[in-house]
C-alpha cells in the first residue's frame, strides 16, 4: 500500500515537471516575441534563449520527470499510468489561461474534456 503511494507521487512529481516546463517555455518564447527573419538572427535569438536561466530550469525539470516517470514505471504497468499524465492537457489549459493570459474558450475545454474521457475510457480497456 505504502509503495503504491510513493507510485502515485512519482506520477504527480512528472505531472508537475512536465507542466512546468511547458509553461516556462511558453512565457519565455512570448517575451521574445516571433523569431526574426535572417537566419543569423534566429540563431542568436535561439542561442540567448537556450542560455537563458529559466529555459535551463525547463532542461532540470525534463530530466527529473524522465527520472520520476521511470520510478513510477516501475510501480505501475504502463497502460494504468500512462492515463494519469492526461491531466497534463488539463492543467496547462487553466494555467496558461491563469498566468500566461492564454484565451480558454469553451471549444478547448470540451477538446480537453474528450481527451481525459478518452484516456480514462482506454485506460479500463
Amino acid at each position: 500500500m505504502l509503495s503504491q503511494l510513493g507510485g502515485y507521487g512519482y506520477i504527480l512529481t512528472t505531472l508537475t515537471l512536465t507542466v512546468y516546463g511547458q509553461l516556462i517555455l511558453k512565457w519565455r518564447i512570448a517575451q521574445l516575441g516571433p523569431l526574426p527573419e535572417s537566419l543569423k538572427d534566429k540563431v542568436v535569438v535561439l542561442v540567448s534563449l537556450i542560455l537563458d536561466p529559466y529555459v535551463f530550469s525547463v532542461y532540470i525539470a525534463v530530466f527529473g520527470a524522465g527520472l520520476a516517470w521511470m520510478a513510477a514505471l516501475s510501480r505501475f504497468d504502463l497502460n494504468y499510468a500512462y492515463p494519469f499524465m492526461s491531466l497534463s492537457f488539463v492543467l496547462v489549459l487553466i494555467l496558461s489561461s491563469w498566468l500566461l493570459g492564454e484565451p480558454l474558450t469553451l471549444a478547448r475545454a470540451l477538446g480537453v474534456t474528450l481527451i481525459v474521457a478518452g484516456t480514462v475510457v482506454a485506460s479500463r480497456s
